[in-house]
């Protein structure tokens, strides 16, 4: 694999059902992702987005075929150093934000450093948290800021543990207009100034059109 090759997929299959009712969700699926790029996967409802996502990130278990994040290869781990190793090298951001309702902001966002037993790079994740204007907001819960706001929250979760690969799902799905642009213009700010790869769903063609790369997916199969 290239250096510069963060993201590898390799005959990737992911069967549901058997017999005549067997659903093929990706029907063989060769993809490369260079490191640094802002990516988005776009297709229509059911055409295999979301369980792309969830492969490259090691959420599910392809029927055949491999993933490999920078050189390691998800299906080599076992299941305890697979979510340690997606702990620490893949950020996730959620369309529903997950983010826990009794921690306040900055817990949340620091809360998977904790869970690895790390304390968090106070000076990096401050400049992301000034980045993402949520300066006067760290001491507040979830329920007390607008969805915008979780969002941006999920969004600083994500960046906070420094990870190779970030993987958004519609990460401007429920939000208006105006801070869907700035969703993207803080994604891709993240992505040059950390040299973070991105990943990202959208059914949005406006929204694809602003990254580097997009990629197609119809029926479970790339098709451009």
């Amino acid at each position: 694999m290239s250096t510069d090759i963060i993201l590898q997929a390799k005959g990737l299959k992911k069967y549901y059902g058997k017999g005549e009712t067997v659903v093929h969700a990706l029907d063989g699926v060769d993809l490369e992702i260079e490191a640094g790029k802002f990516v988005a996967i776009v297709g229509t409802s059911g055409s295999g987005k979301s369980t792309l996502l969830n492969m490259l990130g090691g959420l599910d278990t392809p029927t055949s075929g491999k993933v490999t994040v920078g050189g390691t290869e998800l299906s080599a781990l076992k299941e305890e150093q697979l979510t340690v190793f997606r702990r620490r090298r893949i950020g996730f951001i959620f369309q529903n934000y997950n983010l826990i309702p009794t921690l306040n902001v900055w817990e949340n966002i620091v809360f998977p450093l904790s869970m690895d037993g790390q304390k968090p790079d106070k000076k990096f994740v401050g400049e992301i948290v000034r980045m993402l204007g949520l300066e006067q907001k760290i001491q507040s819960l979830p329920n007390n800021i607008s969805g915008g706001q979780q969002q941006r929250v999920a969004i600083a979760r994500a960046l906070a543990s420094k990870p190779d690969i970030v993987l958004a799902d519609e990460p401007t799905g429920n939000l208006d207009t105006k801070t869907s642009d700035n969703v993207i213009g803080l994604l891709h700010t993240t992505s040059r100034k950390f040299h973070q790869t991105i990943i990202m769903i959208t059914h949005n063609p406006e929204i694809a059109q602003l990254t580097d790369q997009t990629i197609r997916i119809e029926d479970g199969r790339i098709v451009s």
